[in-house]
């Protein structure tokens, strides 16, 4: 089974940007964790990371048919980007959407999710392993298609 990992604005400064919140750990520390989830679970994996939304919509559109499904962390487009939402809907595969810190328990405008309307589910709170867990799901989800 075949994952594309999808990861949004400002995940690259991971280890830099409000520690508080996303913790010590890097960019490169999140990658090594998703390779040794993905190899524990049996599933193939690739990791794409764009601070550009088209970027985002561009790289859905062109390998979409390569994968079986998909994991997303939109970032701060989560909260406002209706063409991510419309590129998510457009390839009809299961996508979950992924955030490392509870987007519930922040500010206000980080409690509403575009993007999670046309994913089958949402995982936030538990770090790295939001992925982990998000990766377990949508593999139980393919498996029962």
């Amino acid at each position: 089974m075949k994952i594309l990992i999808l990861n949004g604005p400002n995940l690259n400064f991971l280890g830099k940007r409000e520690i508080g919140i996303y913790g010590k750990r890097d960019y490169e520390e999140l990658k090594i964790f998703l390779k040794k989830s993905a190899k524990n679970f049996d599933l193939e994996i690739e990791i794409y990371q764009s601070n550009h939304e088209g970027y985002l919509i561009d790289k859905i559109q062109e390998e979409y048919s390569k994968f079986d499904g998909f994991i997303i962390n939109p970032g701060a487009l989560t909260h406002y980007s209706i063409a991510l939402y419309d590129a998510i809907k457009s390839v009809n595969k299961p996508f979950v959407e992924v955030h490392l810190s509870n987007i519930h328990s922040r500010e206000e405008f980080r409690k509403n999710s575009i993007t999670a309307g046309a994913c089958i589910g949402q995982i936030s709170g538990f770090g790295f392993n939001s992925y982990k867990l998000g990766l377990i799901a949508l593999k139980d989800y393919i498996i029962e298609l």
